[in-house]
């Protein structure tokens, strides 16, 4: 009996230190991760600062983060090439509409809702009503990380042009009568330019805002009229900016943080004056945290652990930066005082007071979905900038 007891005894010690081992092995810090984030809308100026500080306070998660900034069309067709080589070499992507849109389409995105809610519970709730219908955009493929009531108006030099255009019929009139004054960039690697394409419909009243195939005949019509004034058409809206600064163009379309931030660096004359269109719709945009799918499980941990951390309320306040993507900031309750000092003073020189009344009068809508948006840029290249040879 006694002999019986202790083998007893002893299969237990051993089963307890086996245990013991195991949930050791399962609470150990595995070893920090090496993160690649690619951006291919710019957001990096307004979180890269944050997530340098999410490697810095997590010294046992992250070894180092790279950052690589792309051409948005280009990136989808990357990622497609090494997922289906087996590889994962980029972690985390900054993407507007644009590339969310193709990484839907073509299934390259990895799912966090509803599958991942648990991980980032109470984050959605996060988001007032403009924000809240543009994390709607995504589908549950990404997480809305800035937000930008964008536009489109009008970015004039005010030396050359006196009486700005208030309507589509007048910017294509003064088009016609200024040649090659007038620029903006293809719509699928510009957030102006795409803000200008999906605000046409409100302007001239097309039959479905929502359906570019069969629903704007009048957008297509007016932007064929327009391409005869139009020199070319950039690959993106820093080139624009860069030659309505230097003056060999003297109007553009533009979006409130495209306004903002190339007059605070300097790129466009502080002077330079925005125009409104005559009841005009807003078509708000958004920047999106999404992760490819084939990134390993350690990996993916560490990212929902930084997708949260850049949900807080003080990396989101990082967000308003230079005004580039005014006002920044995707969740509510971050107000422009919890910013930097730095960023209080940049919009408080070059923001525009007229933006927060606008943003209160006029109504907002939301972008194109994912595939319809997709859909629009195809017709705009293949019957507007195919045009251009």
């Amino acid at each position: 009996m006694n002999a019986l007891k202790s083998a007893r005894h002893g299969r237990l010690r051993t089963l307890a230190s086996a245990l013991a081992v195991a949930c050791a092995a399962a609470t150990a810090q595995a070893a920090p991760v090496d993160i690649n984030v690619v951006d291919v809308a710019g957001n990096l100026a307004l979180t890269q600062k944050a997530m340098e500080n999410f490697r810095d306070e997590n010294p046992d998660l992250v070894g180092r983060i790279t950052f690589t900034k792309a051409p948005s069309p280009q990136l989808p067709g990357k990622i497609k090439a090494m997922q289906n080589a087996g590889r994962s070499d980029i972690d985390l992507v900054l993407t507007g509409t644009d590339a969310l849109s193709a990484g839907i389409e073509q299934d390259l995105w990895l799912q966090l809702f509803p599958k991942y809610e648990t991980e980032f519970k109470g984050i959605l709730t996060q988001y007032d009503r403009g924000p809240a219908r543009m994390q709607e955009l995504a589908q549950g493929y990404g997480l809305e990380v800035t937000f930008m009531p964008a536009g489109p108006f009008l970015e004039y030099n005010p030396a050359k042009v006196d009486n700005p255009p208030k309507t589509p019929a007048e910017l294509l009139a003064w088009c016609q009568a200024n040649p090659n004054k007038f620029i903006y960039a293809r719509p699928a690697n510009s957030g102006p330019g795409r803000t200008f394409l999906m605000g046409l419909p409100y302007l001239l009243g097309d039959k479905d805002p929502y359906d570019p195939v069969n629903g704007w005949d009048k957008t297509w019509d007016y932007l064929k009229k327009l391409n005869e004034c139009v020199p070319y058409y950039p690959g993106g809206t820093g080139a624009v900016m860069k030659e309505l600064g230097e003056g060999s163009r003297d109007m553009t379309v533009t979006v409130t943080g495209w306004d903002i931030n190339p007059r605070a660096l300097g790129v466009v004359p502080a002077e330079f004056k925005i125009q409104a269109f005559d009841n005009f719709t807003w078509v708000n945009d958004a920047h999106y945290m999404v992760i490819p799918k084939g990134v390993s499980e350690e990996k993916r941990q560490v990212l929902f652990k930084l997708l949260k951390y850049m949900m807080q309320p003080k990396q989101q306040a990082m967000t308003y930066d230079a005004g580039y993507f005014y006002p920044g900031p995707a969740i509510r309750d971050v107000p422009l005082s919890a910013a930097p000092k730095e960023s209080q003073e940049i919009i408080e020189k070059f923001g525009r007071p007229e933006y927060a009344e606008l943003i209160a009068r006029r109504p907002h809508a939301v972008p194109l979905d994912p595939k319809t948006m997709v859909e629009a840029f195809r017709k705009w290249d293949t019957e507007v900038g195919a045009l251009k040879k």
